[in-house]
């Protein structure tokens, strides 16, 4: 556990040297969120829809982007580089199983994220707009969504990466999560704006526990404990299929370069 430790704080340090890089994503996570709040505004404006009237859309938006960040939605390729290059042979060698120690360097980048990339926006919308804040009960219920969430993120990511000891290059794979998984995971809009058979098909799969869900929690909609039971069935789930196809990988797969 002491390694894994060392792992969350070495990501947290790496991640915190790329100072210029956070604050450009950062200006761009408040440009887009200035445009998607006037695109919301005016959806629900006239009349309230889903539950969401204009403070609830507004914080709908900025936690998002928020999130956004913190969950790395559309991911890194750093496993999948390796596993091309050959270099993940050496990941293997060492004292550590390979996804728990991904998953540390990724707790480490999220805890930088927090102070740089999810709180500011938060901070703007509610400054700029109407904004709803969450009940003073939710807000550790809303900090345990969003780890969960953190960790469903982190299962769908590795298995895309992991992909590549079979595919040798990955970015068809990535690029159709990138068109894809705003509208699954309630990015683009929220889930409850589907008709009633979408909502309960996209529930069915672990993709709105890494947006949707703790926007619920944030927002106090449908019950807290249920959210975080569909948040933590499936960060059990994605981690052990993510461990069953890593140890598929290492005992059957030729690794590119090597």
């Amino acid at each position: 556990m002491r390694v894994y430790g060392q792992l969350a704080l070495a990501g947290f340090r790496r991640y915190s040297t790329y100072r210029q890089a956070m604050f450009a994503g950062l200006v761009a996570n408040t440009t887009f969120g200035l445009l998607r709040t006037a695109v919301m505004v005016a959806v629900v404006g006239a009349a309230p829809k889903a539950g969401y009237d204009v403070p609830a859309a507004v914080a709908y938006v900025w936690v998002g982007q928020g999130l956004m960040a913190f969950v790395q939605l559309w991911g890194d390729n750093t496993l999948a580089e390796r596993v091309s290059t050959g270099d993940v042979v050496v990941d293997l060698y060492r004292p550590w199983h390979l996804q728990a120690a991904l998953f540390a360097t990724d707790v480490g980048r999220a805890g930088y994220s927090v102070a740089v990339r999810f709180v500011p926006p938060v901070v703007i919308g509610a400054l700029i707009f109407p904004f709803q804040w969450p009940e003073p009960a939710a807000w550790p219920v809303f900090a345990l969504s969003a780890l969960l969430a953190l960790a469903v993120s982190f299962g769908v990511r590795f298995l895309l990466n992991a992909s590549t000891f079979w595919l040798l290059d990955n970015r068809g794979v990535m690029s159709l999560w990138a068109v894809t998984s705003s509208v699954l995971c309630g990015l683009a809009l929220p889930l409850g704006f589907f008709p009633d058979w979408a909502r309960t098909l996209l529930w069915a799969t672990p993709f709105p526990a890494i947006i949707q869900g703790p926007i619920d929690v944030w927002m106090g909609h449908g019950p807290q404990w249920t959210i975080l039971a569909h948040q933590a069935f499936w960060a059990v789930v994605l981690f052990a299929l993510g461990h069953v196809v890593l140890g598929r990988a290492v005992r059957k797969v030729v690794v590119q370069g090597g």
